[in-house]
């Protein structure tokens, strides 16, 4: 246990420090906790007010041992079973957070969370892809190198078999735009994910959620016989059925973060009757130990409450409290708790533990390379299986060029030809910079599954923003790019030159590299898609202003003329403006050699000359090194968001 673990071969399967390379029976795991507290730190008020600080506890003095079997953690809504898991899970924030976690006696090793299991309420898993292929998935990643293909193959073709996946292996899990397997099949296959490392100790957040009463009861079934054969599981659950309940070995019972049991969960029934609450014959228990944590009054009429009594609010809560004091009271002089201590005495006997979290880190089973391929394998299969972002995406650009270049055919080397030709340029810059915005729901619809993938030790960071930017960015964005530059162009009629036409179409598609980064960068610290949009969108509004054709940039007040420089459609509608209007002529030779009528533009470079627009070889080629370093500086911005994204709740 003592043992330390480095970045590339931790040991996998056995916690205790054993290597293991067989799916066999994990040897039994003890998890103790010792004297845990854990508070948060709340501000209140706004930014021009001066904040205030306070303390909310959310954990109190918690102590007890988890053994093999099934260990449930039971409470009321916002009692603070969640953060209980993750403390044990060591997926909490270390920041006010105290006591002590062991395995077998042992501290947990820096990289834990990494060796166990642990089951998010919310189905995190490709849905794109099959149960196979996420199983796979997980396998390659985090199971040792030293393992064959074929042991891993082993491995998974056992797991389909134990998890009863059999007839659904090789259907896709299913998202909201694909049809997939059932609620209960898809619950299962993120169990597998997690049993793929064969791990001593399991956790699950709520793993009945949103399953009916027949399928909840089917997935426990499963979990209990996992834990026979020598697992610690470890799950909050918040109101199961009888049928759920009466698998449970162990209970913990929480009211408001502190401790009201902890014992078998056998015998629950007769400690509560024991301190005077009792419950109906045909009641469901843990529908009834939750109305004695609320002061329902069916459950403590004989103590505090007289059934049918009309309580205002203010009284009702203050016999809520009086019970949750005498509950805590109750069990801290009960037997249970004595045995629980000196269970918990004879564990560090003779030890000498600081009672503080120790340091955390993330450790790999695999390398870079090999993260790098199948995280980039995975991502394409998504784009390719999911039509949303593959053939919709082509269909739209290929609509829209088509729309446009209905709209603006044909363009004359006349007066009206200018006017069509700068609204032609705008319509593409500005289409570009607002077609990115999709990449921000893939991002953070993502969100879930990267942070649950990365705590876990999947692979790092840097390889999964780099193929987001391969998969999002060079192809999603340049295949549209080119759909829409041999449509839009000829139909438009744009200069008919080989050169024109490639330095167009690089153009747009780095205009849609840069609104594309800037879009990552913006969304890559949000949950919600709908806040992330309007961000981006305010933003590319103010781009538009600045860029050059609704207002003359010129003509701009120096305090303000600087936002120009940040404006993404401004370099794009500039290098499309001197890739296009450079040596084009819109009046006759004999009206050329003529004094101009004000206002009239006869050729290309009187109307750049007219914007401010530098139309020499570099003045072309600025705005595309500008695009080019924007695009870096917000792709930077991106990953550090994501590198030191809160990754703890």
């Amino acid at each position: 246990m003592t043992e330390r673990y480095n970045n590339h071969i931790p040991i996998v399967g056995d916690i205790n420090g054993t290597p293991k390379c067989e799916a066999k029976s994990p040897k039994a795991s003890t998890v103790s906790f010792h004297n845990i507290h854990y508070k948060v730190t709340q501000s209140r008020g706004c930014l021009c007010i001066k904040r205030k600080s306070t303390s909310k506890d959310i954990l109190i003095d918690l102590n007890g041992v988890m053994k093999p079997g099934l260990n449930a953690i039971m409470g009321a809504t916002g009692s603070g079973k969640s953060s209980f898991l993750d403390v044990l899970a060591a997926r909490k924030d270390p920041a006010g957070l105290t006591g002590e976690v062991l395995i077998d006696g042992a501290p947990q090793p820096p990289n834990f969370k990494c060796l166990s299991g642990y089951v998010v309420q919310d189905d995190v898993v490709m849905g794109t892809l099959t149960v196979r292929e996420n199983f796979r998935f997980s396998a390659a990643l985090r199971l040792p190198s030293s393992i064959s293909n074929k042991e891993k193959e082993d491995r998974i073709n056992r797991l389909i078999e134990e998890l009863g996946l059999t007839k659904v292996a090789d259907s896709r899990v299913g998202t909201q735009l694909i049809r997939g397997i059932s609620g209960g099949e898809r619950k299962r296959t993120n169990i597998g994910m997690e049993l793929i490392i064969n791990p001593t100790v399991l956790f699950l957040d709520e793993p009945t959620t949103g399953l009916d009463a027949s399928t909840a009861n089917s997935v426990l079934l499963l979990l209990k016989r996992m834990s026979s054969h020598g697992r610690t599981i470890i799950l909050s659950i918040h109101q199961p059925r009888y049928s759920i309940y009466r698998l449970f070995d162990s209970l913990t019972l929480l009211v408001n973060g502190k401790q009201v049991y902890h014992g078998p969960a056998q015998s629950t029934l007769d400690y509560f009757s024991n301190i005077g609450y009792t419950c109906e014959p045909h009641n469901n228990p843990a529908d009834f130990f939750l109305d004695v944590i609320n002061g329902d009054s069916t459950s403590v009429s004989s103590n505090q409450i007289q059934k049918g009594d009309d309580l205002d609010p203010d009284k009702i809560a203050s016999v809520r409290e009086s019970i949750e004091g005498r509950l805590v009271q109750e069990y801290r002089g009960s037997q249970f708790y004595r045995d629980t201590k000196s269970q918990l005495e004879q564990i560090v006997a003779g030890k000498q533990y600081s009672g503080k979290t120790r340091s955390r880190t993330i450790t790999y089973n695999t390398s870079f390379s090999t993260q790098f391929k199948w995280v980039l394998r995975r991502t394409f299969k998504n784009l390719i299986l999911n039509p949303q972002t593959s053939f919709a995406q082509i269909g739209v650009t290929l609509f829209l060029a088509l729309i446009v270049g209905a709209i603006f055919f044909d363009a004359k080397n006349d007066q009206s030809g200018i006017q069509n030709r700068m609204g032609a340029l705008f319509f593409i810059t500005t289409n570009q910079c607002f077609s990115s915005l999709s990449s921000a729901e893939l991002f953070i619809t993502e969100r879930k599954l990267f942070i649950h993938e990365y705590i876990s030790g999947y692979y790092r960071v840097s390889v999964y923003f780099l193929c987001k930017i391969l998969s999002d960015i060079l192809t999603l964005r340049t295949l549209p790019a080119i759909v829409f530059s041999c449509v839009a162009y000829f139909m438009i009629g744009f200069k008919p030159t080989v050169g024109a036409f490639f330095l167009f179409m690089l153009t747009v598609a780095l205009v849609a590299y840069t609104a594309t980064a800037m879009t990552m960068a913006i969304s890559a610290d949000q949950s919600v898609v709908a806040i992330a949009n309007i961000f981006m969108t305010i933003a590319f509004v103010f781009m538009m202003i600045f860029s050059g054709l609704l207002v003359n940039l010129p003509s701009i007040p120096s305090w303000l003329a600087w936002l120009k420089y940040l404006s993404i459609p401004r370099y794009g509608l500039t290098a499309l403006e001197i890739n296009e209007f450079v040596g084009l002529k819109f009046c006759s030779d004999e009206l050329l050699n003529s004094t101009l009528p004000s206002g009239l533009m006869c050729t290309g470079e009187n109307l750049l000359t007219n914007q401010g627009v530098d139309y020499s070889t570099w003045g072309l080629w600025q705005n595309h090194v500008a695009m080019g370093v924007m695009t870096i500086i917000l792709l930077v911005i991106a990953y550090l968001k994501l590198r030191y994204i809160k990754k703890f709740t």
